[in-house]
C-alpha cells in the first residue's frame, strides 16, 4: 500500500540524513493521518451506533484517498512555486521544486497534455458542450478521469481552449 511505501521511504531518508525528504514525508504522513481522523469523526457523527473497532476498520483510508492527500500536497507546492516566482524568491522556488520532486514519486503517472485533450474532446461530445457556459458540464465529466493524474489548472486551461 502507498502509505507503507511512504513510511518506508521516510525511514530511509532519516537514515540518509536527507532533510528535505524527511520534512516533506513527515508533513505528508501527518496530512494522511489527519485525513483518516477526519473520516473517522465523520463516520462517528453519521453512525453513532458504531463501536471503536468498527470505526477503526471503516476509517482506514483507501489508496485513492491517500493519493488525494498526496495530490493536495503537490498542489500546495505548485501554488507556492507560482507565488515565489511572482515575488522573485528563486531560493524558495528551488526548495519547493525539491519538495515537489519527492512528492511526485507517490502519484500515479501524470497524463500528457495530448491525453487530457482526448478526454476533454470525448467529454465535449458526450455533453454536447459548445460554449464557455458549459465548462461546468465538461469538468463534471472530466474530473473523475483526471483526478490525481493531471494538474487541475492545466485541465481547466485545455477545457477553455477546446470551448473557444
Amino acid at each position: 500500500m502507498l502509505l507503507e511505501e511512504i513510511k518506508k521511504d521516510l525511514i530511509s531518508f532519516q537514515k540518509d540524513k536527507n532533510e528535505t525528504g524527511v520534512s516533506v514525508l513527515r508533513m505528508l504522513v501527518s496530512s494522511i493521518v489527519n485525513k483518516g481522523k477526519d473520516k473517522r469523526l465523520k463516520l462517528a457523527n453519521e453512525n453513532p451506533q458504531l463501536n471503536d473497532s468498527e470505526l477503526d476498520e471503516k476509517s482506514v483510508l483507501t489508496e485513492e484517498e491517500v493519493i488525494e492527500a498526496v495530490s493536495s500536497e503537490v498542489k500546495k507546492r505548485r501554488d507556492s512555486i507560482q507565488s515565489f516566482e511572482a515575488g522573485q524568491r528563486f531560493d524558495l522556488v528551488e526548495n519547493e521544486n525539491k519538495e515537489l520532486e519527492v512528492l511526485k514519486k507517490y502519484l500515479p503517472k501524470e497524463l500528457t497534455e495530448e491525453e487530457i485533450r482526448i478526454i476533454v474532446k470525448e467529454a465535449k461530445e458526450k455533453t454536447k458542450a459548445v460554449s464557455q457556459k458549459d465548462i461546468g458540464l465538461i469538468m463534471k465529466e472530466i474530473v473523475p478521469k483526471t483526478k490525481g493524474k493531471a494538474d487541475g489548472n492545466l485541465v481547466a486551461k485545455i477545457v477553455k481552449e477546446e470551448l473557444q
